[in-house]
């Protein structure tokens, strides 16, 4: 197996030579595995970059029309992959938690904010958030299994309240921010995680995944690392 796990890595993104890069990194890195009878393994998205603001859970196929340049370029990508003669396994990835994460990443930055006494919080936001270590989890799973040539979401399928995240991390560190609401389109992805299970119907990482208590072990676990 060879896993790409490099590329663009904000939803932010908009420099094309940012995005060309990634392409031909994958481009080579498929090419050499189709050589070598290699499986390619792809981390995409599973944020609102992908599938858009949800009613129903997303499913692995479906398709959002309103998808960020971000988006659309990850779904390229995954076209690459997928045309490439090799074999492949994408996994899409929600809101990645865990230790050593970028100042502009999610949970470094509101640490960050609340620490400096004041954090912005976006109305109506959510976020649909993972365990890193979960996420290793899933995919030594996936390959034990020699689940190949299949895109696969791997989140908790419960999206989390911005409100909440900040309210908690305050608990945590012991301190109340004052908060400066940003009104904005209300942002909500609910994924579908049901491919997961079946494809792991005996491990008890895709039932951990999520449910009561999620936001709250993440917490526990990763506000202190920042």
């Amino acid at each position: 197996m060879t896993v790409l796990a490099a590329g663009v890595s904000t939803t932010h993104a908009t420099a094309e030579g940012e995005f060309e890069r990634e392409l031909d990194l994958v481009r080579e890195t498929a090419r050499r595995c189709h050589r070598t009878g290699r499986t390619v393994v792809l981390f995409s998205t599973a944020s609102s970059a992908m599938y858009g603001t949800t009613e129903a859970p997303a499913s692995e196929d479906t398709v959002a029309l309103s998808a960020s340049r971000y988006g659309r370029h990850k779904r390229r990508v995954e076209e690459v992959v997928g045309e490439s003669g090799a074999h492949w396994l994408v996994l899409r990835p929600s809101h990645l938690m865990g230790a050593g994460q970028r100042a502009h990443q999610l949970l470094p930055s509101l640490v960050g904010q609340i620490r400096s006494g004041r954090v912005r919080v976006h109305r109506g936001a959510h976020r649909d958030l993972l365990d890193v270590m979960d996420l290793v989890a899933v995919l030594d799973g996936l390959l034990t299994a020699d689940v190949r040539d299949e895109i696969v979401n791997v989140a908790s399928g419960t999206p989390c309240a911005a409100e909440d995240i900040v309210r908690g991390i305050e608990r945590r560190l012991g301190r109340t921010a004052v908060h400066e609401t940003a009104d904005g389109v209300r942002q909500r992805t609910l994924v579908s995680v049901d491919k997961l299970r079946k494809l792991l119907p005996e491990a008890s990482v895709a039932e951990r995944l999520g449910g009561e208590g999620h936001l709250d072990r993440l917490l526990d676990r990763y506000v202190s690392c920042y």
